[in-house]
């Protein structure tokens, strides 16, 4: 059985969850607790870090890139990094964007300090310069969403794609938080709106956080 070690607001995890949903490659799914540094996971993954995924052979990857790269080499059935080396290219370039870009100004100010610092239990309180920097930051990527969604069929180009996964896995953890203003970006919103109705994205919207419950609006497919 294929074994995804994950956490629930890990916009890496659903990455992983969503490609392999696309590919129609079951799993199942393993909630680890990095802060608590198990010796058992550091035993299969001494960066403590997710998504793992184990293969069914026993095959370990660590880190959301390797795991795409591999998993597009060894089930092309469902290609989600483009066609042709321009098209391959444009989607990579897109999930740097989303993955690097969009990660570190948006997802690690809200998603790292609302969510991560209190399950971490530092006893930090959460930085409410760093909370401000990714409310503003959110609207230009949600700009850049509505910019592609408008002149192309999905972020990539005409076929859905690594890209679109990317960035709806991170704008997923950060909505899962109540912290996208969608009603300022109607067109970003459409596009949400067709990858949250995509069966792969389904079981997203029911993940559960303990002690952290999601706005009304997250689970709702017309929201």
């Amino acid at each position: 059985m294929r074994t995804l070690y994950h956490i629930w607001l890990s916009a890496q995890s659903r990455i992983v969850r969503l490609l392999l949903a696309e590919k129609d490659l079951h799993c199942d799914l393993k909630v680890e607790r990095v802060w608590e540094q198990r010796p058992e996971f550091l035993a299969i993954n001494p960066t403590g870090e997710v998504p793992l995924l184990i293969e069914p052979d026993g095959t370990t990857l660590t880190d959301v890139w390797v795991i795409v790269e591999y998993m597009e080499e060894m089930h092309p059935e469902v290609p989600l990094l483009g066609e042709g080396p321009l098209g391959r290219a444009e989607t990579r370039r897109l999930l740097v964007w989303f993955d690097q870009k969009f990660g570190r100004e948006v997802t690690e100010n809200l998603v790292g300090e609302k969510f991560m610092k209190r399950v971490k239990r530092t006893g930090l309180a959460p930085s409410s310069d760093a909370i401000r920097a990714g409310r503003q930051h959110v609207h230009y990527h949600l700009e850049y969403i509505s910019y592609l969604a408008e002149s192309r069929r999905w972020l990539a180009g005409d076929e859905f794609s690594l890209a679109d996964i990317a960035a709806a896995a991170h704008l997923s953890v950060v909505d899962y938080l109540g912290d996208v203003p969608w009603d300022s970006h109607p067109e970003a919103r459409q596009w949400y709106s067709r990858i949250k109705s995509r069966p792969s994205f389904r079981p997203l919207l029911e993940d559960h956080v303990p002690g952290i419950p999601a706005p009304a609006h997250y689970r709702d497919l017309d929201f």
